[in-house]
């Protein structure tokens, strides 16, 4: 098959979304179909055309940002020709530019798939207001044109104003998940690298530093579980500087991390040995989501693979992972009491929240998930 996946952002931008995109992307094409990613190039540093893991990746130029979406007026011009080419298109949201080119797949006679990944929810304020009044447009449009509609669960399907409304287009795929593989040697220098003492208990968190990841609630919960377990330390994984649009919720976050002082470390953006080794060396990984900008919360199975118990908030699709596979707990949302206890509870019964590593790993590998997508594929072609 010819795919074309279109998306906003993909690597090396980080995010939950470009990650999903580039394994599904890289899965397919070792799947052997000719897979193509139209994106935008958000760094003029970036190549305008790019072939990695088999996968050919377009980048057209952009012109102007406004909030976190991009304006590129090349976008019609490269779907126009890429979709004449393609047997199916892939339309990853939130995305503005998927309206447009699903319109054109409906005017070329090319079946479309669009996987929603999340709602869109932006700050308070007149400029992000308007970009998501045009996203959910857009989103309408792209919904109308797809064949189908590709999410993390039907739970979140069904609780979500938009999706509800078409749910008998929604076939529910999970994202695909991987790890890199990791040595001894990896384990010890991660643990020198970060000052990890033996008998410290780490909790940790991996996100961008986002508002909508709720950072804030376990800050908050931090001195409780303190008093049980002195030595407890957050690692926090992820981009936390300079994070598009989180400036001022950086700035309100700052003095309430540093009344924690050693209890608390940013370790950045990893990579893929030190991702697997920090999931690894925590004892509790924690997702304390607060909106439905959160639809699974790849993150948690990440953990799952490393045999790492979760805590994550009872929110459509975020409680998902832990109801599957019985590996950790759902709190309340923005609720840092109920989110202590839980720390408390699994820091205390570190041996209770097993479940089956390898039927984890076996569900959500990336070659798991093409192979759905990929019968998908093939029956809209074939209708």
């Amino acid at each position: 098959m010819r795919i074309l996946i279109s998306l906003m952002y993909y690597r090396p931008h980080y995010s939950g979304l470009t990650i999903y995109a580039e394994r599904l992307a890289r899965a397919l094409a070792a799947r052997g179909h000719q897979v193509t990613v139209l994106t935008s190039r958000f760094d003029d540093d970036l190549k305008e055309y790019e072939e990695k893991d088999g996968v050919r990746i377009i980048r057209p130029w952009v012109l102007v940002q406004i909030s976190k979406g991009v304006i590129m007026p090349s976008m019609p011009v490269w779907a126009w020709k890429l979709i004449r080419e393609t047997d199916i298109i892939n339309t990853h949201v939130p995305q503005p530019d998927a309206a447009v080119i699903n319109s054109l797949g409906r005017l070329l006679g090319k079946p479309s798939v669009l996987t929603y990944h999340c709602d869109l929810q932006l700050p308070n304020g007149f400029v992000h207001y308007l970009a998501n009044q045009g996203s959910h447009f857009a989103n309408r449009i792209s919904a109308r044109y797809a064949d189908a509609i590709v999410t993390n669960s039907l739970d979140y399907a069904q609780n979500s104003a938009f999706l509800s409304e078409y749910l008998d287009k929604i076939h529910s795929i999970p994202p695909p998940i991987e790890l890199s593989p990791i040595q001894k040697d990896d384990i010890s220098a991660f643990r020198q690298k970060n000052g990890i003492e033996p008998e410290q208990r780490i909790i940790g968190m991996a996100a961008r530093l986002a508002t909508e990841k709720g950072v804030e609630y376990l800050v908050q919960a931090m001195p409780a579980v303190l008093e049980q377990f002195p030595s407890a330390r957050v690692l926090f994984a992820g981009q936390y500087q300079g994070v598009l649009g989180e400036e001022r919720y950086a700035e309100k976050l700052s003095p309430l991390i540093r009344e924690l002082g050693e209890h608390w470390k940013f370790l950045g953006i990893l990579s893929p040995e030190e991702w697997s080794v920090f999931f690894h060396e925590a004892e509790v990984s924690v997702l304390p989501s607060i909106n439905s900008t959160e639809s699974f919360g790849m993150v948690q199975v990440e953990s799952m693979f490393c045999g790492t118990p979760v805590i994550s908030t009872d929110l459509p699709g975020v409680r998902q992972p832990v109801r599957m596979t019985g590996m950790g707990v759902s709190v309340p949302p923005k609720n840092p009491m109920a989110l202590s206890e839980a720390l408390i509870e699994i820091l205390s019964s570190p041996n209770g929240y097993g479940g089956d590593q390898q039927d984890v790993i076996n569900r959500f590998s990336p070659n798991s998930i093409a192979a759905q997508y990929e019968s998908l594929f093939e029956q809209i072609i074939a209708h």
